[in-house]
């Protein structure tokens, strides 16, 4: 096998490093391969005219977001989201019971569900209501959706530990009545 060109090598470091990389930098790593400098001017042309740029900032250089495109690259979502204790369990129930109901909800915890919980995991895209329980009052139950596998690593809610699992680890209370 081949050494890659040098300008591939050089692409692949200023796309790695996690801040800007200095020409004496890259051109202790290239090494004999070639010189850092014409091949960066080299790269500058190629990105120029495309949704990234390779900047130049006294001697150090980084690939950066074209500036016509950073509107288009605002994030909807405004990053990880910090749940109470409160969301977290009603999650939990919903998760390993759903379709759940309030009351179902409140029947495992043993606190009645505050005003807002419910909302604050709608909102984070988490959970969703699927219909409405064939019972007196006819209350709303509740799914995970997409957004709630996503977000915790699983593929599917098969990946959930079974609570009889959890009980054994020590890291849940559970009494195995339903």
């Amino acid at each position: 096998m081949s050494d890659p060109p040098p300008k591939a090598i050089v692409e692949a470091m200023l796309f790695a490093a996690a801040e800007p990389l200095s020409e004496a930098e890259i051109q202790a790593r290239l090494g004999g391969l070639g010189e850092a400098l014409p091949l960066l001017e080299e790269l500058r042309r190629d990105y120029r005219d495309r949704g990234v740029r390779l900047e130049r900032q006294g001697r150090r250089w980084a690939l950066r977001t074209a500036p016509e495109t950073a509107p288009f690259l605002v994030r909807a979502d405004p990053g990880p989201r910090r749940l109470s204790k409160a969301a977290m369990e009603t999650l939990a129930v919903i998760a390993w019971r759903q379709p759940a109901t309030r009351a179902e909800i409140e029947a495992v915890r043993g606190v009645p569900v505050a005003r807002g919980t419910l909302d604050v995991l709608l909102g984070a895209g988490w959970v969703r209501p699927k219909g409405r329980r064939e019972a007196p009052g006819r209350p709303v139950t509740w799914v995970t959706t997409p957004g709630f596998l996503d977000a915790f690593g699983l593929s599917s809610l098969d990946d959930l530990p079974r609570l009889d699992e959890l009980g054994t680890s020590g890291l849940f209370r559970f009494d195995g009545a339903d």
